[in-house]
């Protein structure tokens, strides 16, 4: 590997090869294609390997996602470290550990309640993590574009707690990416739209794909509980608002259509564990009355009268789609609110 040079004129980066002025965020030289962060590719894959021969497979994984970052996807060495993180993470789930982590007693439904709520309370107390996404310019700059156009319509205040909401939504995508070794951008947010997580390869398996697109409602959660708690303790309508907001917009994402987070799951669910979802929102429907329910019903019934492509039910994916269900029923018609 090669490298590139610092300098005060121009970008303040040049190529240490051919000395072409670089662009910020390019990862390799336009002309004679050197990398620009060889000298940090050079540490880690040294720190991943001493990492892999110590046995510390995650350490080693996670280093060399890290490289996948600074790697041009089309070049030949992002395609290498790809397969040495494809190969770890197939390491790591052979493991007599990870095996015997998945087999907790108890049954299904009790297990899958237990993860979700460990899940959101681990999401919330993960602010370095957090932190860490906004480093990325493309998430920072849209982030703000984001909260410029609804603070115009909602004010500052609420126009923060939705974007904060939706940041954290879309972290719980990232984090169960990067837990699953699976290459991902940052997120990046859609003025008047939304936020989204740009995915590197291709997902095929049902299973993994609800686990993915689940993490976000599951993070979403804890962040609108969050909230919550931070109204009951402190009496602020504000923080009320910002809860019964996130519960709504978390809500809305599991709706079973197109690239929304509930046909991801969906995806996973066998045609009777459909219909036990369809009865779930019927039923949340008339606890709490809320009116998107009956949009996402219309969808799910739709859906459940189409074949589905899953021959063995999934228990923790329907679990964790039914707590959602009716933990963002009532977040998004939190009586305190109304």
């Amino acid at each position: 590997m090669t490298g590139v040079r610092h300098e005060r004129e121009g970008t303040g980066l040049r190529c240490a090869q051919c000395d072409t002025e670089l662009a910020p965020g390019m990862l390799s030289c336009p002309v004679c294609q050197a990398l620009v962060h060889a000298a940090t590719l050079k540490d880690l894959a040294a720190l991943a390997e001493t990492q892999t021969s110590q046995g510390k497979i995650e350490l080693a994984r996670d280093s060399w996602q890290r490289a996948l970052d600074l790697l041009p996807p089309s070049s030949r060495q992002h395609a290498v470290v790809q397969e040495r993180v494809t190969e770890l993470t197939q390491r790591l789930a052979a493991t007599p550990g990870a095996k015997r982590s998945t087999a907790v007693e108890g049954p299904w439904w009790k297990r899958a309640a237990t993860a979700l709520i460990i899940v959101g309370v681990f999401a919330l107390g993960k602010l370095k993590f957090l932190v860490l996404g906004l480093t990325k310019a493309s998430t920072f700059f849209s982030m703000f574009a984001f909260f410029g156009l609804y603070w115009s319509a909602f004010g500052w205040a609420l126009a923060a707690g939705l974007v904060v909401s939706i940041y954290i939504h879309e972290m719980g995508h990232v984090a169960e990416l990067r837990r699953l070794g699976i290459a991902s951008g940052a997120p990046l947010f859609i003025p008047g739209i939304g936020a989204l997580v740009l995915l590197k390869q291709r997902i095929d398996d049902p299973a993994t794909d609800a686990r993915i697109g689940l993490a976000g409602p599951v993070w979403g959660l804890g962040a609108g509980i969050a909230a919550y708690a931070v109204y009951r303790i402190s009496g602020i309508p504000l923080w009320g608002a910002i809860a019964q907001l996130t519960g709504f917009i978390n809500l809305f994402n599991l709706i079973p259509i197109w690239q929304l987070d509930g046909a991801r799951g969906f995806h996973a669910l066998s045609r009777t564990q459909r219909w036990v979802v369809v009865g779930a929102l019927g039923l949340a429907f008339l606890i709490t009355s809320e009116g998107l329910l009956l949009l996402i019903g219309a969808v799910a019934v739709y859906r459940a009268l189409q074949p589905s492509v899953v021959t063995e039910p999934n228990a923790p994916a329907l679990a964790t789609f039914l707590i959602l269900i009716g933990a963002l029923s009532w977040l998004a018609k939190i009586p305190a609110v109304t």
